[in-house]
């Protein structure tokens, strides 16, 4: 189930008689990860920052433009871990992060 960002649900476990299915490569689930992200908030991610398997598909974290402003290095943005399944579908996603794109993380913190 597709989620917002204040709260994450998981897709369902396969039943017992059902296989698991094969898992994407890493760069389909980066391009579906994107491609699903976008369409679900009508903008377009400029970034994936991170992907890794995970026992249930895939996670990535996904960097979005949330308002752009002038200089661009004011801007908003915002990073959503994206849950995809095995097969790359979008099973949930989570705004995890704000921040204007000048900002530098500090040693300790995400």
């Amino acid at each position: 189930m597709i989620t917002n960002d204040r709260e994450r649900k998981e897709a369902p476990a396969p039943s017992s008689g059902e296989s698991a299915p094969e898992r994407v490569p890493a760069p389909d689930a980066m391009r579906g990860a994107t491609q699903q992200l976008a369409q679900l908030l009508g903008r377009a991610p400029v970034s994936v920052s991170a992907l890794r398997p995970t026992d249930a598909g895939w996670e990535a974290q996904v960097e979005v433009v949330e308002l752009e402003r002038v200089p661009d290095t004011s801007s908003v943005m915002a990073s959503y871990q994206v849950v995809l399944d095995p097969a790359g579908r979008l099973m949930a996603y989570e705004r995890t992060r704000r921040y204007t794109r000048a900002q530098v993380d500090r040693e300790g913190r995400r």
